[in-house]
């Protein structure tokens, strides 16, 4: 059923970006209160938002794959 596979997508998405906006929310915020720490804290949630990223994709993939 692709309606079953389009719906379990939409929640992967739906879940990445809340992941990487609290991600970027909670690096922001650490950011403001130590600002030289701010390159170490930056690189730290590019990574994490790519891993994220990473996961949605296998996550859409697997759900339009099966059936």
């Amino acid at each position: 059923m692709p309606g079953i596979a389009s719906l379990g997508a939409g929640l992967v998405a739906l879940g990445a970006g809340l992941g990487i906006g609290l991600i970027g929310s909670k690096a922001m915020e650490g950011m403001a209160r130590q600002p030289e720490a701010a390159g170490k804290i930056q690189t730290a949630m590019l990574i994490a938002c790519a891993l994220v990223e990473g996961v949605a994709l296998f996550g859409a993939v697997v759900c339009f794959m099966g059936k």
